[in-house]
């Protein structure tokens, strides 16, 4: 057994003195109380520990153990909906065992060790197994199916496979003979959180997550394997669009991590996703679910793991063939983490106060995203959505400009937008994705062969908008001509009917991607009569008279998801509209 001594308390950073033989990034327990903490810096004799619980009451002198591996996590059934802290503890057990208060080195298994799953081999006596092959499943929950899986590091023939049967998670389930010894493998396998799990091959990601929500999925899509930031000052709706996307995005499984996040918001996450019923499966959401809940007043070094938790389980669930989503809410917070650890190792800081490894930190974890192959020939994803805290809504702050260079999808959220209930506050004139181009021939093949046109010409009629709107100020809207007019009311209705979309609306909370290009198309063929009819004499305003822009702010209630038809009566409606204006302008020349 590795030992050394306390010789200095900082907060979270604990130094430690003597002969234990630690390496870097080795898990180790802290103290009487055998507090979970994790080597950071080595210097000679003396470990730098970063110690994930509250250590007060910690006293110098103690004993620092060594479990001569790295900070890992457990991996089997049992994870999906269930509630962990930033280092994989079950809050609800870890709420049995102690109450309502944490207490210190209270360490239970992530899993149920004593739950029995119903276990289905697939594979044989004499069968080879390589790197992850898939060994049996296990039904976790009513919509995914556990997957157990060859540990990397284990290749030779399989000599005893478990029977169809009910077995808890650390049963043997099979043996694997190499050359060297015969291995007995179990549900449960172990990984180092800082390690990428490696895969066979990574794959272009040219499929949309789709998430229901216009702006995202049809002006600023991300693709499954993709990545995106959320930035936005307080109050504009980050954690609100985090939300909607893990209820209503396609992924199979939405991993969510409260990172230093307010109680009060985390609690409104644990209270609203049992009661929330999956779309796709009519089975309740948290049934493909993973919540981690770390929030602000928890222990600060927990905070910076708890990102690294999160990735590490969607890994898992990817070399399974899932889609995976990750919404961190907040990668600012876990920013601080770092720079507060940072301070009491009294390292150099860069901009801002944040540590100069920022950015290389940044780039670790937002790189573990994408689209693979496993070993097992299973294709699967993780996607990673992350939102920033800019203070006072500065996007020139370290953490936003960093994290920029690193994602490809930026949904910049707009105050005054918030301000004046425009939901999401997604501002259209800065925010951008770079998966247009990848995604363009998914959404010809699977919406319509005219989806990427009309989503241009959306864009040209914002910016022109944007343009038009500058002259005005100037010079005052009457001086503008018909057709301008005409624009600024088409971006009026698209504003309002297309881009803004009600989470508290049953209808509206949630827009198939067939039914967005159809409100989108609609729209722009509307633009396009009206603008025949302008460049033929009829004033903007004899058609205002008709009411037909009101109408198409309203079209996103009044049409339900299920009633796709109904956008060809109503077009028969406005053309019939447009036609007898038409009509009464030439009588009236």
């Amino acid at each position: 057994m590795q030992k050394k001594f306390i010789i200095s308390i900082n907060g979270p950073v604990i130094e430690a003195e003597g002969e234990g033989d630690f390496a870097m990034h080795d898990m180790v327990q802290v103290g009487q109380y055998k507090i979970i903490g994790e080597v950071i810096k080595l210097n000679k004799n003396i470990a730098t520990i970063q110690v994930y619980e509250d250590t007060n009451g910690i006293k110098i002198g103690e004993e620092v153990i060594g479990t001569e591996a790295p900070l890992s996590i457990t991996l089997g059934p049992g994870i999906v909906g269930n509630v962990f802290d930033g280092i994989e503890r079950p809050l609800a057990k870890l709420q049995e065992e102690t109450g309502e208060f944490l207490v210190k080195g209270c360490n239970l298994d992530a899993i149920d060790t004593n739950k029995k799953w119903e276990f289905i081999p697939k594979v044989k006596i004499g069968d080879t197994a390589s790197l992850n092959t898939i060994l049996g499943e296990v039904q976790e929950t009513e919509v995914i199916k556990n997957k157990i899986m060859n540990p990397y590091d284990i290749e030779g023939t399989i000599t005893y496979i478990a029977e169809n049967g009910e077995y808890i998670a650390k049963d043997i389930i099979a043996k694997i003979k190499t050359d060297e010894k015969e291995f007995e493998i179990t549900m449960v396998q172990k990984w180092p959180v800082r390690k990428q799990r490696p895969y066979k091959e990574r794959i272009s990601a040219n499929i949309p997550l789709v998430t229901g929500q216009r702006i995202i999925d049809t002006m600023f899509p991300i693709a499954k394997g993709g990545t995106a930031m959320i930035p936005g000052g307080f109050g504009t709706g980050k954690t609100m669009l985090q939300h909607q996307i893990a209820k209503w995005s396609d992924a199979d499984i939405i991993v969510y991590i409260g990172c230093g996040e307010r109680g009060n918001e985390m609690t409104e996450v644990l209270e609203d996703f049992p009661k929330l019923i999956d779309p796709k499966t009519n089975k309740p959401l948290m049934e493909r679910t993973i919540l981690i809940a770390n929030t602000s007043n928890m222990p600060v070094a927990a905070r910076e793991m708890s990102i690294y938790t999160g990735i590490t389980i969607a890994e898992y669930y990817r070399d399974m063939g899932y889609n995976v989503a990750i919404m961190a809410d907040s990668t600012s917070r876990w920013a601080e983490a770092l720079r507060e650890i940072s301070g009491r190792l009294e390292e150099m800081p860069a901009e801002e106060g944040y540590p100069s490894y920022l950015p290389s930190r940044l780039s670790q974890v937002y790189g573990r995203a994408g689209m693979i192959k496993s070993f097992n020939d299973e294709i699967g994803s993780v996607s990673m959505i992350g939102a920033v805290s800019p203070q006072g809504s500065d996007f020139s702050e370290p953490v936003t400009q960093n994290t920029k260079r690193f994602v490809h999808v930026f949904w910049g959220l707009d105050r005054d937008l918030a301000y004046s209930r425009h939901y999401p506050a997604v501002n259209w004139k800065i925010s951008y994705s770079e998966y247009i181009d990848r995604l363009q021939d998914w959404y010809e093949e699977n919406v319509d062969e005219e989806f990427s046109e009309n989503r241009l010409e959306i864009v040209k009629l914002l910016q022109e908008e944007n343009e038009l709107q500058e002259i005005a100020k100037v010079v005052g809207q009457d001086v503008l001509s018909d057709s301008k007019k005409l624009v600024l009311e088409t971006c009026r209705a698209i504003r309002l009917g297309f881009l803004q979309q009600s989470a508290m609306n049953e209808i509206d909370t949630y827009v198939p991607i067939e039914k967005q290009y159809k409100m989108m198309k609609s729209i722009l063929k509307a633009y396009q009569m009206i603008l025949r009819l302008i460049e033929r004499g009829v004033p903007i305003s004899k058609i205002k008279e008709l009411g037909i822009f009101e109408e198409y702010i309203k079209l996103k209630f009044n049409i339900r998801n299920d009633e796709l038809a109904k956008f060809d009566e109503f077009d028969k409606q406005v053309v019939e509209k447009l036609k007898l204006v038409a009509e009464q302008y030439k009588e009236h020349m």
